[in-house]
């Protein structure tokens, strides 16, 4: 490497500064570095602050370019580079030198994210979100022994005593982003399986789940049942409803074990079926089976109450309920939950 260098000095300056970065992070990575070490380093080199910042411990490393820790407020950084392990961002680098950014400070940065990444995976545990899914698999299936759930669990970071809760999750946004909204805290691990995406912690904030995801929640202590439960959960969930907790279903979480051969032969249900080919009579059924009443359904539709119990009236006609009977509304809220349930 350093005879290379030399060869590339009488040829391009700017790659010989090139290749002295990259022969100055390798040798850093041979002596072992820390992470501190790593912001030092770097501070020193680039000859201006850099810094160093893990989401997994939330703490970010300020060094100035003489070797101490910066005691400046931060400045606005200069160049940024995020730090990647296993595909996923577990934190972040950057440079805080005034003025434009130097011709090497993008390639720097690029070496200091890679070596940053090396030293979580060597010293971790890396607090990556994402897990492997033969791991997750082991914590969550029914078959498992208690031994083999125990040792799955300490790979994955979890404490032993204390209990895994488990959230079944469908979502067009990456499964580590929706994880680490959920559980602020750590451990949290997440696994895709099949089409469902599995998140395991022992906190959970089910108020931060973005806008987008469905998410069932189990409630259990154990993670097989946890995750039973939180897949259950899930199927309840309709766009009006996105996060179930399994402990708000109460015996609601019966009509889950419906034989679906038995659900489609109900008269109630393929009435509801039929209905769905019109998308504002099944939300205005679905708002009223929610709110209960003329009233409250008129509101959360922005529509007047008299619309409202026309539309319901042709609904009932259509269904064969009446729904302003309290036994009609209770027929057609076991109907559209049964129906929401088919194939799900």
């Amino acid at each position: 490497m350093e005879a290379l260098a030399v060869r590339l000095s009488h040829l391009d300056s700017q790659a010989e500064g090139a290749i002295r970065v990259v022969m100055f992070f390798d040798t850093l990575m041979r002596r072992r570095v820390d992470v501190p070490a790593l912001a030092r380093a770097s501070a020193v080199l680039a000859e201006c602050v850099a810094g160093i910042r893990l989401h997994g411990t939330g703490r970010a490393i300020r060094v100035s370019s003489d070797g101490r820790v910066a005691s400046a407020p931060p400045g606005p950084a200069s160049t940024t580079v995020p730090v990647t392990l296993d595909e996923e961002e577990i934190g972040t680098v950057w440079l805080e030198r005034p003025g434009p950014p130097g011709p090497l400070d993008e390639m720097l940065l690029d070496r200091l994210a890679i070596a940053a990444a090396a030293v979580v995976e060597r010293y971790g545990p890396a607090r990556t979100t994402m897990a492997d899914p033969a791991l997750v698999e082991l914590v969550i299936g029914s078959d498992s022994d208690e031994a083999g759930r125990a040792r799955a669990l300490r790979l994955l970071g979890f404490h032993p005593d204390l209990p895994v809760r488990v959230v079944a999750v469908r979502s067009q946004l990456p499964l580590d982003q929706v994880a680490a909204l959920l559980c602020l805290a750590r451990p949290v691990k997440a696994a895709p399986l099949a089409d469902v995406g599995v998140i395991l912690a022992t906190t959970l904030d089910p108020t931060r789940i973005p806008a987008g995801v469905r998410a069932g929640i189990g409630a259990a202590e154990s993670a097989d049942r946890s995750w039973s439960e939180a897949r259950t959960a899930l199927r309840f969930t309709t766009s009006r409803r996105p996060v179930v907790p399994y402990d708000d279903l109460g015996a609601l979480a019966l009509l889950a074990q419906v034989p679906q051969d038995a659900t489609r032969d109900n008269a109630d249900v393929a009435a509801i079926a039929r209905l769905a080919d019109n998308p504002e009579d099944l939300e205005t059924l679905d708002t009223y089976c929610a709110a209960g009443s003329l009233r409250r359904t008129a509101d959360r539709l922005h529509v007047h109450h008299s619309s409202v119990a026309r539309r319901l009236e042709q609904i009932g006609r259509a269904l064969g309920i009446e729904l302003t009977e309290p036994a009609g509304l209770v027929r057609a809220r076991l109907a559209l939950t049964l129906w929401q349930l088919l194939d799900d």
